[in-house]
């Protein structure tokens, strides 16, 4: 067997997990953490006992080890728990990218993270435009923008109580999913060139 294969059998429980997360979000709109523990674990055990290399989707494929791999978890972990502190993401969310960190390691996360915000951003819209609540949507956004701006000329610093009421909630694992996934083949396609 390859390094390569070896690299996506790696990853295949990590995209196994992201669908069931993305099921029960999408279904109960809550992250289990039974689910999310499990891949963390996973993704630093597999990265500690396979053969070392750069990364499980790399041009050396193979385990980053367990710091790197515990690295990429704490990036994960500490990139979106600001957004869980202003309420503007569920727990979950923040775990569920600290375990796609696990799997990842600190080289790839950030990769992961940038296409998940994008996929966000995108996915948010088109959630929002589906379920007629785009125009709210977009409202809000810009009230957040001008009033957040006047706060900061006047000298002091917006806060999350004042936000307008939100539009809707949006089940962001779906974006999570999308964009690692997305980011992973960007990355096995373009810049390693392996298909």
């Amino acid at each position: 067997m390859t390094p390569r294969i070896v690299g996506l059998l790696a990853l295949l429980p990590m995209v196994l997990l992201l669908l069931a997360v993305v099921w029960e979000d999408v279904k109960r709109q809550r992250i289990p953490n039974r689910l999310v523990f499990l891949g963390a674990g996973l993704g630093l055990m597999l990265n500690t006992f396979l053969p070392e290399g750069f990364g499980f989707v790399s041009h050396a494929p193979g385990g980053v080890g367990f710091l790197n791999a515990t690295a990429g978890l704490a990036s994960g972990l500490v990139t979106l728990l600001p957004m869980y502190l202003v309420r503007v993401m569920g727990a979950g969310d923040v775990k569920l990218m600290a375990m796609v960190g696990a799997f990842l390691g600190l080289n790839d996360i950030l990769g992961a993270i940038l296409a998940t915000f994008l996929a966000g951003g995108v996915l948010s819209l088109g959630f929002a435009w589906k379920t007629g609540v785009l125009r709210r949507t977009l409202q809000n956004i810009r009230f957040i923008v001008c009033s957040g701006a006047v706060k900061i000329a006047g000298g002091s610093v917006p806060t999350i109580e004042d936000t307008p009421e939100s539009a809707g909630r949006f089940p962001y694992a779906v974006a999570i999913a999308v964009g690692t996934v997305g980011y992973l083949a960007w990355k096995s396609i373009w810049r390693i060139g392996w298909f």
